[in-house]
C-alpha cells in the first residue's frame, strides 16, 4: 500500500502506480476512461461515464487515452482543488439553446463537415480525427436526450427520492438513474473522510447519510432487477491506523483496509479475507490493488487478454 492520498487514489482508480503528493498529475487512465475507450456506453446516445464530487484529485479522467475519455463531471468538490480538476458540467449541458431546433442543429453539422472538409484538404492532423469523434458523441446524447431525463430528479416518484433523501442520497439516486440512461462507469465520492482528529463526531454525522446513501441504492437497484448487472462498490484510498491517535482521530494506514461489492454477478454476503484481530494487516486471502481493479474489469465484461491500441 501506500499512504500518500495522490500516490493511494492514482493507484486505486487506475490500477497503476505513477502519481505522488509531489508530482500529481495523472499519469494513467482510469478505470472508468478504459471501459469507455474498449467498450463505450451500455446504450446509444449515452456517456460512458460520469464523476460526482471529483474529490480533487483529477484521477478519473483519460490522461494519455485523450479527453474524449474523461468522465462528465457533475457536482461540487469534496475537498478543494489538489490535483488537475475536470470540466464541470449539469443538466443543461445536454439541452439545446433557446431557438436552436435539431432541424437547424443538423443544418449547422452538415456545414461544419463541408469546412471541415475543406480544410483537410490543406492540413493533415490526427486531432481532426479525435474531434470528429466528440463530436458525433456530443450530437447523439444531445439529440436522444436520455442523459438529460436522467439527470431531471422530479421524474422520479416521490417516495422513492423521500428514501434516498438529499445530499449523497440524492446522488446515489442519480447514479441509478444514469445507469438506467446507459451510462457504464458512475463514480461518486462522498468525502470528507480524513479524519485525523475528533473522528467520533465526525463519523456521527457522516456515517448515517453515507449508510443510506449506500443501502437504498443497493436495494433499489435490487428490486428492479439491476443489481446483479451492476456491481456497487464502497471503498477509499486506504485504511485508518488501528489505533486511535493522540487528537482522537485515526492517520493513514495503507497496510489494509475494507472494500464492500454489492452484485455484479457476486454471491452475497461474503467476507474474503481477514485480518489480525487488531485490523493491522491481512493474515488470510490478501487482495491487493491489482486484484480489485481486475474485479472491476471482470463486472464491466472485460477480458485479461484485452488491450488498448
Amino acid at each position: 500500500g501506500n499512504g500518500d492520498h495522490w500516490a493511494a487514489a492514482h493507484w486505486m482508480l487506475t490500477g497503476r502506480t505513477g502519481a505522488t503528493g509531489s508530482n500529481r498529475p495523472a499519469q494513467q487512465p482510469s478505470m472508468g476512461a478504459v471501459a469507455s475507450h474498449l467498450l463505450g456506453p451500455t446504450q446509444p446516445g449515452s456517456l460512458p461515464s460520469v464523476n460526482m464530487n471529483d474529490g480533487g484529485f483529477g484521477y478519473h479522467g483519460g490522461a494519455w487515452l485523450g479527453v474524449a475519455h474523461n468522465p462528465f463531471r457533475y457536482g461540487e468538490f469534496s475537498y478543494g482543488n489538489e490535483a488537475g480538476r475536470l470540466p464541470t458540467g449539469d443538466h443543461k449541458s445536454f439541452s439545446l439553446v433557446d431557438g436552436l431546433t435539431k432541424d437547424r442543429l443538423n443544418d449547422r453539422v452538415l456545414l461544419q463537415d463541408r469546412l471541415d472538409g475543406l480544410k483537410r484538404k490543406f492540413e493533415t492532423n490526427n486531432d481532426f480525427v479525435n474531434a470528429d469523434s466528440i463530436d458525433e458523441q456530443a450530437l447523439d446524447i444531445v439529440l436522444s436526450g436520455k442523459v438529460r431525463a436522467a439527470f431531471d430528479l422530479e421524474q422520479e416518484d416521490a417516495k422513492v427520492r423521500e428514501q434516498y433523501g438529499d445530499g449523497w442520497g440524492e446522488q446515489a439516486l442519480l447514479a441509478r438513474r444514469l445507469i438506467e440512461a446507459g451510462v457504464r462507469f458512475v463514480s461518486l465520492n462522498t468525502g470528507y473522510w480524513d479524519d485525523h482528529g475528533n473522528i467520533k463526531g465526525a463519523l456521527d454525522n457522516k456515517l448515517p447519510r453515507h449508510d443510506r446513501a449506500v443501502g437504498v441504492l443497493i436495494q433499489d437497484m435490487a428490486d428492479r432487477g439491476m443489481l446483479e448487472d451492476t456491481l456497487v462498490i464502497t471503498a477509499g484510498e486506504f485504511g485508518r491506523t488501528p489505533r486511535i491517535n493522540k487528537d482522537a482521530g485515526r492517520d493513514h494506514w495503507p497496510q489494509a483496509q475494507s472494500i464492500l461489492l454489492a452484485g455484479g454477478g457476486f454471491k452475497h454476503g461474503q467476507v474474503i479475507g481477514s485480518t489480525n484481530d487488531k485490523a493491522e494487516h491481512p493474515t488470510s486471502r490478501k487482495i491487493g490493488v491489482e486484484d480489485f481493479c481486475a474485479i472491476v474489469y471482470h463486472a464491466l465484461g472485460l477480458k485479461a487478454d484485452d488491450t488498448i491500441r
